[in-house]
Parts: C-alpha cells; sequence; structure tokens
C-alpha cells in the first residue's frame, strides 16, 4: 500500500530525524490529537476526514437495504412493523457510525472511522433472523453479547497478546493486501470489471469498457492521479467530488438509470449505475427516525437459537470481528506510518476497546455489528494521521441523520 505523504508539497522521503527539529504543538487542539508531532496539520485532518466520509457513507445506504429489507421469523421489520423502514434504518445507522468514530478520534486519538459492518449485516439478514422464533430484537441481543465477550478478551489482554503474536512481515502483507482489496472493489462497483462465469475478472460488461459510468470512473481515477502526482491538497476529495458533480449532470440528461444486468428477462441495463443513480428526487434534509434504538432482547435471542445455536452465532459474529480489525488497523497504521520498528501502534489497545465496544453499540442502535472501515485509508492516503479526521468523519455521520 502506497503511505501518504505528510505534506503534500515535500519530498516523498522524509528528512532524517536527527537533523529535523520537532515543531512545537500550536494549541490545546494540537497537543491532544499530537497532531504536530505526527507531521499533520488541522486542515489537513479535516481534508482527510472529508474524504474518509465520502469513501464509507454508502453504509447508510447499504446497511438499510441488506437488514432493513428483510423480516424476521415473525414477519417484522426492522424499526416495528410489517413493511420496512428504511429511513428508520438509515438514521440509525449514521448515528452509531458518528458516535463511535468519534469516540475512536477523541479517545483512540486513531485516524479510523467505524461504521455497521458489510458481511456481519448480511450474516444476521439471511441466517440468523430467518430462524424459527427469531425477532430482530433478539438477533440484535446475540450482537450485545458478542460484543461483550469480545470486549471482555480486550480488557483481558488477550486479543492484544493475539496482535502482538502476528509478525511484522505478516503486518506488513496485511497492508499491501488491504490496499489490493479496496483497489478491486472499486474497480468492480464501477464496472470496470464484471463477472465472467461467476467469477468478477472480465473487463467492463462485454469484454471491453463502455457506457458513462464507466467514463466517469475512468474520468474521476484519471483526474484523482494527475492532481496526486502534482501535489495538490485535497487530490483525493476534489477527484470524489468532481466525478460525483459529473454523475449528477449526465443521469439528467441522459436518465440512464439503475444497472441491470442482461438475462432470461430481456437485455437488462448494463450501461445504468451500478450502485445507485446519482440523482436527488426529494428535498434531502428531513427530521430522523430512531425506532430502531434499543431494540434488543438477548433473552428471546438465545431461547428461539437456544444455547449451542446462540454461542455458534456469538462465536461467529467474534471471529469475524476479532481478525477483520486486526487487518485494518495495520493497514490504516501503516499508511499513516504510525508502525514502529517492532510493529507496534500507539494506543493499540483504546483502538481495540473502541473496536469491541462498536459491537454493542451496533447491537443496542439495531443496526448490526459496527467495526473498523477500511475506507479509513482513503483519509490516511490525503494526509490523515490523527484522530482529528476521525472526530470530522463523526460529525459529518451526525448530520447525515
Amino acid at each position: 500500500m502506497q503511505q501518504a505523504d505528510p505534506s503534500p508539497s515535500s519530498s516523498r522521503t522524509a528528512p532524517d530525524a536527527a537533523t529535523t527539529t520537532p515543531e512545537a504543538p500550536r494549541g490545546a487542539l494540537d497537543r491532544w490529537f499530537h497532531i504536530t508531532a505526527r507531521g499533520s496539520t488541522i486542515p489537513r485532518e479535516i481534508r482527510g476526514g472529508i474524504v474518509t466520509f465520502f469513501s464509507m457513507c454508502y453504509i447508510v445506504v447499504l446497511n438499510p437495504l441488506i437488514i432493513g429489507t428483510v423480516p424476521d421469523s415473525t414477519g417484522m421489520y426492522l424499526g416495528g412493523g410489517t413493511e420496512p423502514n428504511l429511513p428508520a434504518v438509515a438514521a440509525g445507522t449514521a448515528l452509531i457510525a458518528g458516535l463511535l468514530s468519534i469516540f475512536m478520534g477523541a479517545w483512540a486519538k486513531f485516524p479510523l472511522a467505524l461504521a455497521a459492518g458489510l458481511g456481519l449485516n448480511a450474516y444476521l439478514a439471511y441466517s440468523v433472523v430467518p430462524l424459527p422464533g427469531m425477532t430482530w430484537g433478539g438477533a440484535m441481543g446475540l450482537v450485545v453479547i458478542e460484543g461483550v465477550v469480545i470486549l471482555l478478551l480486550v480488557l483481558s489482554g488477550f486479543r492484544k497478546a493475539v496482535f502482538d503474536a502476528v509478525p511484522a512481515f505478516l503486518k506488513t502483507a496485511i497492508a499491501v493486501g488491504i490496499g489490493l482489496f479496496i483497489a478491486f472493489l472499486g474497480l468492480y462497483n464501477a464496472k470496470f470489471v464484471t463477472t465472467a462465469n461467476g467469477t468478477p475478472v472480465q473487463l467492463g460488461n462485454d469484454g471491453s469498457l463502455t457506457g458513462w459510468p464507466t467514463f466517469v470512473f475512468v474520468a474521476g481515477l484519471l483526474l484523482m492521479f494527475v492532481l496526486w502526482v502534482r501535489k495538490v491538497p485535497g487530490a483525493i476529495l476534489i477527484a470524489i467530488v468532481t466525478a460525483t458533480a459529473l454523475s449528477i449532470v449526465i443521469e439528467r440528461v441522459l436518465h440512464l438509470g439503475a444497472f441491470a444486468p442482461a438475462g432470461a428477462d430481456g437485455p437488462g441495463n448494463p450501461g445504468g449505475w451500478a450502485m445507485n443513480v446519482p440523482a436527488v428526487s426529494e428535498f434531502p434534509v428531513q427530521l430522523p427516525d430512531f425506532s430502531t434504538l434499543l431494540t434488543v432482547d438477548p433473552i428471546s435471542g438465545i431461547t428461539a437459537a437456544g444455547a449451542v445455536g446462540a454461542s455458534v452465532i456469538v462465536f461467529s459474529l467474534l471471529l469475524a470481528d476479532f481478525f477483520d480489525t486486526m487487518g485494518t488497523m495495520v493497514g490504516v497504521a501503516a499508511g499513516a506510518d504510525l508502525v514502529d520498528e517492532q510493529g507496534d501502534i500507539p494506543h493499540s489497545q483504546r483502538i481495540l476497546v473502541v473496536d469491541s465496544a462498536a459491537a454493542i453499540a451496533g447491537g443496542m442502535g439495531g443496526v448490526s455489528s459496527n467495526t473498523s472501515f477500511v475506507e479509513s485509508t482513503s483519509g490516511v492516503a490525503e494526509g490523515a494521521r490523527t484522530g482529528l479526521s476521525a472526530v470530522v468523519v463523526g460529525v459529518l455521520f451526525l448530520l447525515s441523520t
């Protein structure tokens, strides 16, 4: 993974520490987040936080589409009622992500944002709540239990001991793998590569690059490269905003609609937008609905799944949380140059505590287990080095409720 230069206008090679006098902190905010000590600035942290938010705010839309559209075994949906309540799930998703990201930034002082974990939410929606007698409150109760267990493992020192036992070369490999994973996700979601015989290795929709959405992706990516090479501050953010504006204009003029693969029902719409259509259909500001909060019932979850079944569900969630955060934390720390020669990361115990508490908060909020997001590396690439960037992400999530 390429590490972002702390100073967009400086050389890619850091000066010799022996010949450099550290600059004195400039205020309480600087001292609390160690901004100057980590070679950053407040504007750069804010910019990095905005970039991270833009990179991961899709979860406010995607999480409701996964857990908000599936009824439990009794026919009830998250937020209450017999019909999907997507606005409530979206508001709860943004609220919990905002509070936890601020907690991570202000206490652990690490440029890592959190939100509802993908994969974990799908596991709950498609494998847990369909169980006979299982309700969404019961499923979220099991998430809370998993969070308590993993928090106890952190407080006992076991989780950090496992992290410290991972060899330095493997931690480096994890960081590289995360970078490649993010790059591949971008290529796939933009339909730059698509599935061919079940494997996403085909170029474009039919072996060639076609369609306006792919053009927007390529144009935005090339703009990002050019600005990055020319060391323009905010290169990633400028490219994201420009590509977004361009997509809105194109959709407004051409009405491409949503992507749909060709199939037995017809030719589909291979030239449509893959994740969501870039259009504003109504006034974008409304009062949030927080009806998913505190809808937990761990007792009913254990009763519905049985002692053994509940243990398997909790263990499955715990296993995913346990190792997923390890890779994400290493990737972010490596990108921010916060890993020392022994492979240690500052405030690693606090980072693990916040991440463990995120599972509890996600269950209590009724929006699935929350976890550290690897998209935080995009903000790090923009220059973020401290927890101030995570606080910025949290504030933006709270505003998005």
